[in-house]
């Protein structure tokens, strides 16, 4: 599959714009070489591993992130490793964990949790309850984080940063991200004890689907032409 294959599948041209066409075409292709080095025939297998591993009609959100992270982490660029293991949507930031073996490794994995918290529902469908669901964190992406800045819950050191453009693994972005994820652990807490709910009945996945990310994105809408977010990332498509 190549770039212009899949910018005429979906129709992509100057009215229809598709972002980093390139890199999308490329996780296609290496989706393919990953399934076939799993020995899978198509993503669809991995529902098999699901079902296998629910023997009693339970299956922990943390062990569906693990599988996806099993059978699709290949797809991701390799940027860094850990004994010889491919990290993924993982990045560096100096103060963290110093001395240890993961000195320094900060790990998002937001696309693979994306596609685990959208996995949940089709499971629930097929008579799978899938628990501790908070175990998968919030969603370290531009609509979530650009909330965030754009109501001034957070602030760049230097307001320049907002004019520059930011690799995803500067320490500016990972730590960003990184406030992100905290921040919307406590955004859920605020709800819920604002609406009398558990995190059972209103666990972080429904905050950021009817609340963070569509907030974030209505604010960006309203702050700036096009609603992008209010940092300008260079991305492949991998990672936001």
């Amino acid at each position: 599959l190549d770039p212009a294959a899949l910018a005429a599948g979906f129709q992509a041209g100057p009215a229809n714009p598709l972002l980093a066409v390139e890199g999308r075409a490329a996780l296609l292709n290496r989706l393919g070489e990953e399934l076939e080095r799993q020995g899978m025939t198509r993503p669809g297998d991995l529902f098999d591993r699901f079902v296998a591993a629910a023997e009693t009609g339970t299956l922990r959100a943390r062990h569906m992130l693990g599988e996806v992270l099993a059978c699709f982490g290949g797809i991701w660029p390799s940027r860094l490793t850990l004994a010889g293991v491919a990290l993924g949507d993982t990045w560096r930031h100096p103060l963290i964990a110093q001395g240890s073996v993961t000195a320094g490794l900060v790990p998002f994995h937001k696309l693979s949790q994306w596609l685990t918290y959208s996995l949940i529902e089709p499971l629930q469908w097929a008579g799978i309850t899938v628990i501790d669901i908070d175990d998968l964190t919030g969603l370290p992406e531009y609509r979530n984080g650009g909330l965030f800045l754009d109501m001034s819950v957070i602030a760049l050191k230097d307001e320049a940063d907002a004019a520059r453009a930011h690799e995803p693994g500067s320490t500016l972005v990972v730590e960003w991200r990184a406030l992100t994820v905290a921040l919307l652990d406590e955004i859920g807490g605020l709800i819920r004890k604002r609406l009398g709910r558990s995190r059972e009945d209103l666990p972080l996945a429904k905050v950021l689907e009817g609340g963070t990310w569509a907030a974030g994105r209505r604010i960006a809408a309203e702050r700036r032409e096009g609603g992008g977010p209010p940092l300008t990332i260079v991305s492949d498509g991998t990672v936001f």
